[in-house]
């Protein structure tokens, strides 16, 4: 994810942190400052933190239930909304669907019972909301966490309850429909929140129904495409007119490529062979033309290790090499020679074609 950098590795996935967490820390570090003194503001920033750890072990419960079902989680990145972990893919399976998207609110109800037992019922009886201290602090987290349980249990897309009821609804239709429902619920619901929160005046809220109505809306997007995937192969997606580059070749020669055409990466090939060798984005080359010569070789830009399909791949096994991260991917001939490849976007546009034909046949 842009923006975000590894701290560390936990349980054979990679713990990021995005770069406007530090900011939510210094806004609340600073806010809480000027109003209540420098005490206040270290409990607030405390509080802040233990909250986010709770997310991460919220996070890596789906993580490491996906694991039982052979589905890896390369990152689990922490924001300022909450924390995200990367799966490889879904389960399509609704039972394990279910059990992957309830493990994350089992882990907060887990923490907010230890937490209960520990602290009895008159640690909770006589808590104020409004009053933050670190005699207070575990009781404030416990209760936190039943908050987060209940919060993402709610029935609608991208919150947790919102894949258990596409899961419950594709036993009885199929998933593309299933995901649609519950995409709609979500953004609904992000609707509902969004006037809440103008009216309340509650800036916070409002930043969630944001984030709630996109997620919502990009897993509808991200079902769609997998939907289109399903019985097309790599061939009927692939970008056949490009140009290409050799590990060899100068940063001059590509700086030229890219004014005279209109592609966003290269692929970059193997002179005698054909055989892709990694991938320049027009990002990467922007960055090397600014941090050296000119005449250093692509080979010093590119990403090495373009993945590769074959012609007959289906589409939907593109799709997940995608998911990992990989900005393209080849497809190669008998030979072994680069005969296309695929991007998200030319997907995208692929999508946008079937559903105009879809609608014109109507």
């Amino acid at each position: 994810m842009a923006w975000s950098f590894p701290i560390g590795h936990l349980f054979g996935s990679e713990l990021r942190v995005h770069a406007t967490f530090f900011l939510l820390l210094a806004w609340i570090g600073a806010a809480v400052w000027v109003e209540s003194g420098p005490a206040a503001a270290l409990v607030s920033l405390v509080y802040v933190l233990l909250l986010f750890a709770c997310v991460v072990a919220h996070e890596f419960g789906h993580a490491l239930t996906a694991r039982r079902f052979g589905i890896r989680t390369p990152d689990v990145t922490l924001l300022p909304i909450g924390g995200v972990a990367r799966l490889e893919k879904m389960p399509e399976n609704p039972l394990e669907e279910i059990l992957v998207a309830l493990a994350g609110p089992a882990v907060n109800v887990v923490i907010f019972g230890v937490l209960f037992v520990l602290l009895g019922a008159d640690a909770f009886v006589s808590l104020d909301p409004a009053n933050l201290t670190f005699a207070q602090l575990p009781a404030q987290i416990a209760t936190l966490n039943l908050v987060l349980a209940l919060f993402n249990l709610l029935p609608a897309f991208p919150m947790d309850g919102g894949r258990v009821l596409r899961a419950a609804l594709s036993l009885a239709m199929d998933r593309a429909a299933a995901t649609q429902a519950a995409a709609a619920a979500g953004q609904g619901l992000a609707l509902a929140m969004g006037i809440y929160g103008l009216i309340a005046g509650n800036p916070v809220l409002l930043l969630i129904a944001f984030f709630v109505f996109v997620a919502a809306g990009s897993e509808r997007a991200d079902e769609a495409l997998k939907t289109l995937a399903r019985g097309m192969m790599a061939r009927d997606a692939m970008i056949t007119e490009y140009e290409t580059l050799a590990p060899d070749d100068s940063l001059e020669a590509a700086a030229t490529a890219l004014i005279r055409t209109t592609q966003h990466e290269f692929p970059v090939v193997d002179r005698a062979t054909g055989a892709p060798v990694g991938l320049l984005t027009r990002p990467a080359l922007y960055k090397a033309l600014e941090t050296g010569s000119r005449a250093r070789p692509v080979q010093q830009a590119m990403e090495p290790g373009l993945p590769v399909v074959a012609l007959n791949t289906g589409l939907a096994a593109v799709l997940e090499k995608m998911e990992t991260g990989a900005q393209a991917v080849g497809v190669i001939g008998p030979a072994g020679a680069l005969v296309g490849y695929v991007t998200r976007e030319n997907i995208g546009e692929l999508l946008v074609v079937a559903n105009s034909r879809k609608g014109a046949r109507l």
